[in-house]
């Protein structure tokens, strides 16, 4: 059970820290377990260590999340033990669930030996609510002791209609001196590599309703789908666009967003060094490296995502404001079909809106048959012309939602500290890649009005990479090096009291008895072994002096 309890404690605080402020990064304290205080203010201290102790403080933190899904984002009003709070706070998604979530963080102010350092690499993190319950198969170090080695091991996961998983390999390693505390180079180092991935293949959020008849879409009477278009698909599809199956389809077909390559994060707590000090800076990492990344795999409107600039996420904090920074290496993505770029996603145009909807009779007039598939972003999937890109949709599709694409998203916080030492945190957070499902006002007006009212502002959102950083380190820096310990520090007993205080009970003279009794007792002992007993002279009979006196039995023992 010893040995257990520092997973259990480590997993959840991890696990929080990735899914629930992933979100704006805030320079803030890492939460461990509270220092506890006397029970009374005449109790006395804890007792001095009698042994060197480190003198370097260092607080920091990195995490990475390959995949998170979040349905109904902000729509759940954060529950807290203050009547009221939860007001204030940001809402929470109904649901979130992470995948292949890498983080590692160090505390020297952590009142637990276990706490200093804490590396983990988990498959999977799940929040309903705001609630993070803990889960298995979670690889997780923690230091103190000291790990020469990390952990490693690989996991595959069920599919499921949300997320499908490939294979998880994830390794951890935390490190801690006794003596030097965070002057170990790399404190702590965690990686989750996974090999595919594809999210979302139902839009649950949505009402289960048909295209068109009872209970579907009220479509105006002008308004006449395409040839070649069947309604029969339901709306959680996306009229087709998605398989909409109990299960994810093998490769990633009928995803929304599928990753067939090996997507891997990487986080990491290290102290680096300081120009012209001797003294050491806090610097947390969070690198993603990602491969490429397709929407609506397996339909004719398949869209492919490059990632041509790897995304790093570097906090470092000196203790002082003037040299502590944040770099950050924003993504480039590019995104294409049929082989032709339609959009590139970088810092000057982070974000770009892609409508879906249904195709109406023009398009069929114009082209001729179409594929059964909705136009994405303009984009018209027909039956024996390929691909068309279409300049103006205007009563040509009737458009029911958007696909919301952005990157990079970077936050950053910091502020002077004094608590639990003085110095300067600094707290940075971004995304790889958003996407999100927005419902039209359009919509809205075409579903049964019970339905329509409850159509929240956004269905889901799917986001890949997500990232935080955070470091603190004293003004100055970190120092490495230990204290002196205290002489007689948990040695030697007090010395006895003074002789002028009054006796008051027989305790003063019980000590000096006992010492005087053991002294007589060791005398004893001597004295009997230099001395031993002589041998008694044997008997002479008077009547034979030649011979011994005969034994005459007695009556009563002898000894």
């Amino acid at each position: 059970m010893r040995r257990k309890l520092p997973r259990a404690v480590a997993v959840p605080v991890t696990a929080a820290l990735v899914l629930l402020s992933a979100g704006p990064a805030g320079a803030q304290d890492i939460p461990t377990t509270p220092i506890p205080q006397p029970g009374s203010p005449g109790q006395p201290p804890a007792s001095v260590p009698n042994e060197p102790q480190p003198l370097g403080h260092a607080v920091g933190d990195a995490g990475t999340a390959l995949g998170v899904l979040r349905l109904l984002p902000n729509s759940v009003t954060t529950g807290t033990i203050l009547p009221g709070f939860g007001q204030q706070l940001p809402k929470q998604s109904a649901l979130e669930a992470g995948m292949g979530l890498s983080s590692a963080s160090a505390n020297s102010e952590a009142y637990l030996s276990y706490e200093k350092s804490i590396a983990q690499s988990s498959p999977f993190g799940l929040a309903v609510g705001g609630q993070a319950p803990q889960v298995p198969g979670s690889l997780t170090q923690t230091a103190l002791p000291d790990n020469p080695k990390e952990i490693t091991g690989g996991l595959n996961a069920p599919s499921n209609p949300l997320l499908n998983v490939g294979l998880l390999n994830g390794s951890a390693h935390a490190r801690w001196s006794d003596t030097l505390g965070p002057c170990v180079g790399t404190i702590s180092d965690a990686s989750t590599s996974v090999a595919s991935l594809s999210l979302l293949n139902v839009i649950p959020t949505l009402p289960q309703v048909p295209l068109l008849g009872g209970g579907g879409l009220n479509l105006p009477s002008t308004d006449k789908l395409a040839t070649g278009f069947d309604p029969a698909s339901g709306l959680q599809s996306l009229g087709g666009l998605l398989s909409g199956g109990e299960k994810a389809q093998p490769g990633g077909a009928g995803s929304l967003l599928s990753l067939p390559n090996t997507l891997s994060s990487h986080s990491q707590v290290k102290l680096v060094d300081i120009p012209g000090s001797k003294n050491k800076a806090v610097q947390s990492v969070s690198t993603l490296q990602g491969a490429d990344l397709q929407i609506l795999k397996g339909t004719p409107l398949e869209l492919e995502l490059k990632v041509v600039s790897q995304p790093t996420l570097t906090v470092t904090s000196t203790g002082d404001a003037k040299t502590s920074k944040v770099e950050y290496q924003a993504p480039v993505l590019t995104i294409s079909a049929g082989g032709k770029t339609l959009y590139t996603l970088d810092a000057a145009n982070p974000t770009q809106d892609i409508p879906i909807g249904l195709p109406l009779s023009p398009l069929s007039d114009q082209f001729g048959a179409l594929d059964n598939v909705p136009v994405v972003g303009g984009l018209v999937a027909t039956a024996t012309q390929g691909l068309k890109q279409l300049s103006d949709t205007t009563n040509k599709v009737l458009d029911l939602g958007v696909l919301r694409l952005s990157i990079a998203n970077l936050e950053q916080k910091q502020s002077e500290a004094t608590t639990p030492f003085k110095g300067y945190q600094l707290g940075a957070s971004a995304r790889l890649f958003d996407l999100q499902v927005l419902p039209t006002e359009r919509l809205k007006s075409l579903l049964p009005k019970d339905a329509g009212d409850k159509l929240p502002s956004s269905l889901a959102q799917l986001s890949l990479g997500e990232q935080v950083a955070r470091a603190y380190a004293p003004t100055g820096g970190v120092v490495c090096g230990s204290t002196t310990p205290a002489p007689n520090a948990g040695g030697q007993a007090p010395a006895a009291p003074a002789k002028h205080l009054a006796y008051t009970g027989t305790a003063y003279a019980t000590v000096p008895l006992f010492w005087t009794g053991t002294a007589l007792l060791l005398l004893g002992v001597v004295m009997v072994a230099a001395f031993p007993n002589r041998r008694r002279p044997a008997l002479v009979s008077h009547r034979n002096p030649g011979e011994p006196k005969p034994f005459k039995p007695s009556p009563f023992p002898r000894d």
